[in-house]
């Protein structure tokens, strides 16, 4: 048996009549540059977070980018975020001319440690990204009472969180402003890349969309230096139709998690944790072993794919070697990065498929 990762071809068929409705619907009319879909999308999201304002861009990045800047995040700021998460929640404090602070994680959750922030605050801190990794939200209270304690700004990176709640409120509704990736791997993903910033404050919406479109609001009249990253059309019309569906995906998730989690007790891996204050809505199936890399080629000759999120903590990335950290001052990400190992995840994942990844695990921790 071979079983992906994740299946987006089988994601497309079960919704291809539609799909392919939309994009020709936007062909025919003529209009591919913020139209119709796109503001229809917007209007979606920011009313499903639970916000006034939604602004479409390019990508997960640039969203993250263009936030640091409405914000008023820029050259001498320091802003604190996790060492545990894609590169792009430190590269885009970098490419504002800022410096990203790490601070360790908790080592249930994998999200940043909210009680170990305030020891990092100093007095060029300007903000925190809290980043909602593998669909499960950060501790967004602690997160907000530091933040407001000590008069710092606050942008979500929910890049993986789409539809994820914290205490019954939807991740991205926290923050000053919050960043959604549409990358084609995220539960709710394009078949290319699309990101979408959301915020409660009007001034944070004017300037993103200043940014957007080349720090401009009539056409060749320019405030600003800004950036070409709008949300094309074409995948607006194509996130309109998934939009439908989100919940109905996240749901399948967490049941095929709820499978995951009961077939690999007493396996000898430990299987993904949920705060008491989440719904995790599982972008990511993520286990730990101790032999991580023995177990990844051993499902592979079985014929089940893995994924390693991630094989190397920020703190220790060759980019920021400027920055001054060493291996073990950020002791649980790192160890993370050596014990991590996501299994198959996607609605369509049928219960025999998530038997057959849980039997060869067993199967291969006995022997050993």
């Amino acid at each position: 048996m071979n079983i992906p990762l994740l299946d987006l071809k089988e994601q497309y068929y079960a919704i291809k009549d539609e799909v392919d409705a939309a994009i020709e619907g936007v062909l025919e009319s003529g209009q591919f540059i913020i139209g119709s879909q796109v503001k229809a999308l917007e209007h979606d999201i920011a009313s499903y977070v639970g916000v006034p304002y939604a602004i479409g861009v390019g990508n997960g990045t640039d969203a993250l980018v263009i936030a640091l800047r409405a914000c008023g995040i820029g050259p001498g700021d320091e802003v604190i975020t996790s060492p545990f998460t894609f590169f792009a929640s430190a590269e885009s404090i970098s490419a504002v001319g800022a410096k990203p602070v790490f601070v360790d994680i908790d080592p249930d959750t994998f999200n940043i440690d909210a009680s170990k922030i305030e020891q990092t605050i100093t007095p060029r801190t300007r903000a925190i990204i809290p980043v909602h990794l593998f669909g499960q939200t950060a501790d967004m209270d602690a997160i907000m009472d530091i933040a407001r304690k000590h008069d710092l700004m606050v942008i979500e990176d929910a890049c993986q969180a789409m539809g994820a709640e914290y205490k019954g409120k939807k991740a991205g509704s926290f923050g000053h402003a919050a960043c959604f990736s549409f990358f084609p791997t995220k539960n709710l993903g394009t078949y290319g890349d699309g990101g979408m910033i959301v915020t409660s404050e009007a001034d944070i919406d004017k300037k993103a969309r200043m940014l957007r479109a080349h720090g401009s609001t009539r056409k060749y009249y320019h405030e600003m230096i800004g950036y070409n990253s709008r949300l094309d059309e074409l995948h607006a019309a194509i996130l309109n139709v998934k939009f439908k569906y989100l919940d109905q995906w996240n749901d399948m998730r967490r049941h095929n998690a709820k499978i995951y989690d009961g077939l690999l007790k007493d396996t000898g891996v430990t299987v993904p944790y949920t705060a008491p204050y989440a719904k995790h809505i599982y972008h990511q199936y993520v286990i730990q072993c101790d032999d991580r890399d023995g177990l990844a080629a051993a499902l592979k000759a079985k014929g089940v794919a893995t994924g390693v999120y991630y094989p190397l903590p920020l703190h220790l990335q060759d980019a920021y070697k400027d920055l001054g950290y060493k291996r073990g001052d950020m002791p649980y990400a790192e160890a993370a990065c050596d014990r991590v190992l996501a299994m198959p995840m996607y609605p369509e994942l049928e219960r025999h498929q998530i038997e057959y990844v849980a039997d060869a695990i067993r199967e291969l921790i006995r022997k050993g």
